[in-house]
């Protein structure tokens, strides 16, 4: 029986081509420079493809395969997919549901300890010698108290809030959909971030939410106030952030994601009291091997002509 051809479509899933290899013929996108050749060649076999849900999938690239059936984004995120677009022409959209909440939250909070107690500066003071020199260090601030403001409340943003909650922080929320919550929310996004010492993004990024945290927000947040996010970077106006550390109206900044990745590093080269990581919050080894698996079950169910297992969900 001839295997189904599935396309991996970026050079971050190549780990993945091994477990895909045994029901379907793999392709790599990145294997071909001339995108246009390989849409009118084997372009049109492709049946399905394999993403990273956050890099950009080009609307016309999908509407030029035209046995494709399914997209099986093997992350919790699908920004980088037009959902309504691919499904208004027979084709199904999954991701990685529920699976890595729990990694998220704990890189979050891990961010957010690192940027307020000061641990890479201290890093670098013991490497640099300058501890040995017994010069006293400004002291830093403590978390237990503090109000943790988190935006967005799905799977992440809940988990955070248990862990905030476990070092005896004051928690807050805030959304544009309403839901049921152990915690108070807040009356907007500007009462929380005024509210808040920490303001924790872990927000679904969409067309909605673009920008969402521009200057006036930093404003509110304040000079002594943390940013973290380990949602989107479109969700963070980034210029306006980038402007904000440098003139002290925002104290500090911990991310894990930004506008364009991988994020120029001479943008950040002379930023202040910043903290970054290269997008590494959902990736664990064990939440990979669950993630992958996912993505094949809902591969096998498109192919079987049954519900997937976890689809992108309706807006």
């Amino acid at each position: 029986m001839t295997k189904p051809l599935a396309l991996l479509s970026d050079i971050i899933l190549a780990r993945t081509e091994g477990a895909l290899a045994d029901q379907y013929e793999v392709l790599r996108l990145w294997d071909y420079e001339d995108r246009a050749a390989f849409v009118a060649g084997p372009g049109q076999k492709v049946e399905a493809i394999v993403h990273a849900g956050e890099v950009v999938l080009e609307p016309d690239f999908i509407d030029a395969l035209p046995k494709l059936k399914v997209i099986a984004c093997v992350s919790v995120g699908y920004d980088g997919v037009n959902v309504p677009r691919a499904r208004a022409r027979g084709v199904e959209v999954t991701h990685a549901a529920w699976l890595n909440a729990d990694d998220v939250a704990d890189f979050a909070i891990g961010l957010m300890i690192c940027a307020y107690r000061g641990i890479i500066p201290g890093h670098n003071r013991v490497l640099s010698g300058d501890w040995e020199k017994r010069t006293p260090t400004r002291p830093v601030g403590t978390l237990t108290g503090k109000t943790l403001g988190i935006v967005g409340l799905g799977h992440i943003g809940e988990a955070i809030a248990v862990r905030g909650e476990a070092m005896k922080m004051r928690i807050s929320w805030w959304s544009p959909r309403a839901k049921p919550a152990a915690w108070p929310c807040a009356e907007s996004l500007l009462a929380l971030a005024e509210a808040s010492d920490v303001l924790m993004i872990a927000c679904r990024a969409d067309a909605s939410n673009r920008h969402l945290i521009d200057a006036p927000v930093l404003a509110a947040l304040g000079k002594r106030g943390l940013l973290v996010n380990i949602s989107r970077g479109q969700v963070v106006q980034e210029d306006d952030l980038i402007a904000a550390l440098r003139d002290g109206s925002l104290g500090m900044a911990a991310l894990d994601v930004f506008w364009k990745e991988p994020t120029p590093a001479d943008r950040w080269t002379d930023v202040p009291n910043v903290t970054l990581a290269p997008h590494a919050a959902g990736s664990t080894a064990e939440t990979l091997v669950q993630m992958v698996a996912q993505a094949l079950e809902n591969l096998r169910r498109v192919f079987a002509g049954e519900p997937p297992l976890s689809p992108v969900p309706e807006e």
